[in-house]
């Protein structure tokens, strides 16, 4: 019997019939059968696509004072939004390495919801919880509400279908009710395209799930898996935690320093980054493009004038671009517009060092 959890959605995914796998220890669609990963990854390029991502952590700091201890040990300043707003932030230890990547969404001065990734939520909780004074709550709320992620260029007619609002910024989000059940609706996404987050309640999910189905269909919605989510996110050149971050790999090295407050007196890992960012960082998060068959994956061994140079952390064949693409953390020497070799199966590719996205972002 597998030890894999089971989202909400399971058997619903199931009945169509998806591809599962292991995902951060959930049982999780990878892709649909009728396409399969590369009509997935058009529909949301091209229409709208759904996911489920309900494995994602969540958790919440409440009580007097929460807005000011999350913001003095997560590296994103958070007194530069405001109640209403979201914002990518980072989980490091005292190295400097990233414990794991999240949303911070602010609804006070004395509330904050977090969403972490699966793997990492409870210990991205366990942490903020050892440290918090005994007037703050640090919940783990992983169970107790579902995410869907409505994503690409119809993705705001589908919501507003639903009678969801649709007009508030990007990182932005509403709490809302539909059809008497609570959920909120948050401008965000993890593709490059204008999207939304929908978190309604765990047991809700297959409703609101069975909905966006329902007024999807004469938009050219597909229900998506993490298959086309992968390609999609590589394409814009956003890290995975567990691959292009990680504890062993800093903000600075994986390019994320935007994510950090700099000028914030404390947040975990601060000296250590600080040091980094002074020293400059030994190695730098780059983008590969191939303009030949070769496709970059994962651990691939870069080099350049026969020397090894660093390592591909994602790669993948580009739907969009037709071409293979990836991230690799390489030597700070390594810059833009090189010529470099990727291992691949004991075949040297040819690959030119680039900046990411490899395609336009058309988030608003």
């Amino acid at each position: 019997m597998s030890d894999l959890q089971q989202g909400p959605l399971h058997d619903r995914h199931v009945a169509l019939g998806a591809k599962l796998a292991d995902f951060g220890g959930w049982q999780m669609p990878i892709e649909y059968p009728g396409g399969g990963v590369l009509q997935e990854h058009r529909a949301v390029r091209e229409a709208v696509g759904l996911f489920d991502v309900s494995h994602l952590g969540k958790g919440a700091v409440r009580g007097p004072g929460a807005l000011e201890f999350v913001n003095d040990r997560l590296t994103g300043d958070l007194r530069k939004i405001g109640p209403g707003q979201a914002q990518y932030t980072l989980c490091c230890n005292e190295t400097g390495g990233v414990v794991d990547d999240l949303i911070a969404y602010v609804r006070g001065d004395d509330e904050v919801f977090l969403v972490p990734n699966a793997a990492n939520s409870s210990q991205v909780v366990a942490r903020l919880a050892a440290e918090a004074p005994r007037d703050l709550l640090v919940e783990d709320l992983h169970r107790s509400l579902a995410v869907l992620a409505v994503q690409g260029p119809r993705s705001a007619e589908l919501v507003a279908a639903l009678g969801l609002p649709v007009e508030h910024d990007y990182m932005s989000f509403v709490a809302q009710d539909w059809q008497g059940l609570p959920l909120v609706v948050c401008r965000s996404g993890y593709t490059g395209e204008l999207g939304f987050e929908l978190l309604p309640r765990w047991a809700d999910a297959g409703r609101l799930w069975d909905a966006l189905l329902e007024h999807g269909a004469p938009l050219g919605l597909l229900p998506c898996g993490l298959g086309a989510r992968d390609t999609l996110r590589t394409e814009m050149g956003y890290p995975l935690h567990g691959q292009d971050l990680s504890p062993e790999i800093t903000p600075l090295q994986a390019r994320s320093g935007w994510a950090v407050g700099w000028d914030k007196p404390r947040f975990w890992g601060r000296e250590a980054l600080l040091r980094e960012k002074q020293a400059g960082p030994r190695r730098l998060l780059r983008g590969l493009e191939s303009p030949d068959r070769g496709i970059p994956r994962s651990h691939m061994v870069v080099s350049r004038d026969g020397q090894p140079v660093g390592e591909v952390t994602s790669g993948t064949f580009s739907p969009t671009r037709k071409v293979g693409i990836g991230l690799a953390l390489l030597d700070a020497a390594v810059a833009e517009g090189d010529e470099v070799e990727v291992d691949i199966r004991g075949r040297a590719s040819q690959m030119r060092v680039v900046r990411p996205p490899f395609v336009p972002s058309r988030v608003r």
